[in-house]
């Protein structure tokens, strides 16, 4: 058995299908570990969620901003993005399945030494802490008022975590950590707007993994999210967006063996 984590797909359904017979992907004895961002912007989000979704436990799937705007959009929230593409998702005959399925999966995922999310960690959070705060999120997201968390998600404040923050501001950076964040403070403060390369960090901040103190070493961060960044290695990080949608390629790493594949958009 192997284990393939892959990078963001964002509706390259194509380009998903050509990497799975690269690495000659069998879903009786492997295993597919997503980052998130399955859908939006590219042309077949639809296609990629019904080709996830059917994979069932062949593939384990954290959530991305994108599919959490998904989520939102669903919902009812009216404020969609000129260049979204969910258009098929939500006219879909299977529209409520897909997103029912969606709306179950979780933000972080540990196995083997790896922690997968999509965006990133705080450097002050452990991976036990960084479990157990997704674990919130996603109790929010599948319990009795997931509209109401929906329906307030979006924003960037606060900016510094404390252990203190309470009701939907908690939900709000713990969601901008796992699925948004690039740039912080070692103490734990976002720059939410800042999506450059890693070496244009603003004034006081530097890229999330950066930190000399990592209350999550021991283990190796699997996630996607900064295209910027692209195929990114080194001690501890794992970093798989290489911009497919943007006219990059769609990454794929062995993660037995860290042998890499990849197909070009």
């Amino acid at each position: 058995m192997a284990i393939y984590a892959i990078g963001d797909i964002q509706g390259c359904y194509r380009h998903f299908r050509r990497l799975l017979e690269k690495i000659r992907f069998d879903p009786g004895s492997d295993r597919l570990w997503l980052v998130g961002d399955l859908v939006n912007r590219g042309p077949e989000s639809l296609q990629v969620l019904r080709c996830v979704r059917d994979l069932g436990d062949a593939a384990t799937v954290v959530l991305g901003n994108h599919d959490l705007y998904l989520l939102m959009v669903a919902a009812g929230f009216s404020r969609r993005g000129k260049d979204d593409t969910l258009a098929r998702i939500l006219e879909a005959p299977d529209r409520d399945e897909l997103i029912a399925w969606l709306g179950q999966l979780p933000l972080a995922h540990s196995e083997g030494g790896f922690l997968m999310v999509h965006a990133g960690v705080l450097p002050t959070w452990s991976v036990e802490k960084t479990l157990s705060l997704a674990a919130e999120v996603e109790a929010a997201l599948t319990g009795s008022h997931s509209h109401h968390f929906l329906m307030h998600l979006i924003g960037d404040r606060p900016d510094h975590w404390s252990d203190t923050l309470k009701g939907q501001e908690r939900l709000r950076f713990i969601v901008n950590v796992l699925t948004r964040m690039r740039f912080c403070t070692r103490d734990g403060r976002l720059a939410m707007r800042a999506k450059g390369p890693p070496d244009k960090a603003p004034a006081g901040m530097l890229p999330w993994f950066r930190a000399s103190e990592r209350a999550w070493a021991g283990h190796t961060v699997v996630c996607g999210h900064w295209s910027a960044l692209g195929y990114y290695r080194l001690d501890g990080l794992i970093a798989l967006d290489s911009g497919c949608v943007w006219g990059g390629k769609l990454t794929a790493v062995r993660l037995e063996d860290g042998a890499v594949f990849q197909v070009n958009a």
